[in-house]
C-alpha cells in the first residue's frame, strides 16, 4: 500500500470516561472533518446507555462512523473492524485530507493502525479445560490464568468478558501471536494523542458516569436485553453485573457497585496498554489549545 503523505489520521485515545468524545468532536469541527469510532462496544445498535454512546446532539455536531454499526446478533471481530474501517477511511480520504479516529479499545485501535497478527487455530481440549475452570471457579480463575501467561493481553481486553478471556488464554498457551510480525502498511500517516487525568479524578468521573447511566435508564435497557444475555456482545461491563442481579445472585445496589469497580479496573488496563505507545502524545482533555497545536504541526509536516 503506497503511502499518501497528505492523508492523515488523528487518533484521540484514552481510558473510559476520560473525555475522548468531547475532544474528538471539537477537533473534528476545527478541522472540518468526520469521526471514525474505534470502540468495540459502541458499534452495537442495541447497546446505548451502557456503552456511553455519543448523544444525539453530539452525533449531529459531527458525522460519526461505526456507531450502532451492527446488531448484537451478528458475529463481528476486530479483524472485521479492520477490514471495514480501512474501507471507510479510503472513502473518507476522498473528501478529507484529515480524519479523526476516537476510541479506547486497544485491540480495535491496533487493528486500525497496525493490522492484527494471524490467530492460531483453537485447541478443543484446552477450550474444554477452560470452560471447566470457569464453571468450577468463576471468571476470577480465568483472569488470574491470563495474567500469568500473557499480562500484555490482560491489559488489552475486557477482562470481564468471559469469552474474550478464554480466547486470549487459548492464543497465549497455543504459542501466542507472532511477535516478529511487521506492521501492516497503511496509506495514511497517523498521529496518536492519548488523553488521561489524575487517577482520583478519572475514577470519580467513572463513578459519576455509572450513576448517570443508571439515572438515564440502564437498568431498563439491561432488562430488555436479558433474553440475549449469553450473546458475545453482552459479555461486558455494565450488563453482566445487572444480569446477575436480575437472576437474584446479588442486589441491584451491589451490581451498581461492581459496575463502578469493573469500569475502574478496565480504565487502569487501558492506561497500561496505551503506555506502550512510544510515539504517542499525552494530554489532559482540557488542554485543547495544546492538542490543536500538536495536530496542526503534524498536518503541516
Amino acid at each position: 500500500m503506497t503511502l499518501i503523505p497528505s492523508k492523515k489520521l488523528i487518533c484521540i485515545l484514552g481510558p473510559t470516561a476520560v473525555g475522548k468524545t468531547a475532544v474528538a468532536i471539537e477537533l473534528a469541527k476545527h478541522l472540518n472533518t468526520e469521526i471514525l469510532s474505534a470502540d468495540s462496544r459502541q458499534l452495537y445498535q442495541e447497546l446505548s446507555i451502557g456503552t456511553a454512546k455519543p448523544s444525539a446532539k453530539e452525533l449531529a455536531a459531527v458525522q460519526h462512523h461505526f456507531i450502532g454499526h451492527i446488531s448484537i446478533h451478528q458475529s463481528y471481530s476486530a479483524g472485521d473492524f479492520e477490514r471495514d474501517a480501512l474501507k471507510r477511511l479510503e472513502e473518507l480520504f476522498k473528501k478529507h485530507d484529515v480524519v479523526v479516529a476516537v476510541g479506547g479499545s486497544g485491540l480495535y485501535v491496533k487493528a486500525l493502525l497496525e493490522g492484527l497478527d494471524k490467530m492460531p487455530e483453537g485447541d478443543e481440549q484446552l477450550r474444554n479445560e477452560l470452560y471447566q475452570l470457569f464453571e468450577s471457579n468463576g471468571i476470577n480463575a480465568l483472569q488470574e490464568r491470563l495474567i500469568q501467561v500473557s499480562p500484555e493481553s490482560a491489559s488489552a481486553i475486557d477482562m470481564n468478558n468471559t469469552q474474550r478471556v478464554m480466547r486470549a488464554i487459548e492464543i497465549a498457551e497455543g504459542g501466542g501471536l507472532n511477535k516478529d510480525i511487521i506492521k501492516q502498511p497503511r496509506a495514511f500517516q497517523t498521529l496518536e494523542i492519548i488523553l488521561n487525568r489524575p487517577r482520583e479524578i478519572l475514577y470519580n468521573r467513572i463513578n459519576k458516569r455509572v450513576e448517570e447511566m443508571i439515572a438515564a435508564g440502564l437498568i431498563d435497557e439491561a432488562k430488555q436485553l436479558l433474553p440475549h444475555k449469553d450473546l458475545y456482545a453482552l459479555q461486558t461491563v455494565g450488563y453482566t453485573e445487572l444480569f446477575e442481579a436480575f437472576e437474584g445472585k446479588m442486589t441491584t445496589e451491589q451490581a451498581i457497585t461492581l459496575i463502578k469497580q469493573h469500569s475502574r479496573n478496565y480504565a487502569k488496563r487501558q492506561i497500561t496498554w496505551f503506555k506502550r505507545q512510544s510515539n504517542a502524545h499525552w494530554f489532559e482533555p482540557e488542554q485543547l489549545n495544546e492538542i490543536f497545536t500538536c495536530v496542526e504541526s503534524f498536518i503541516k509536516q
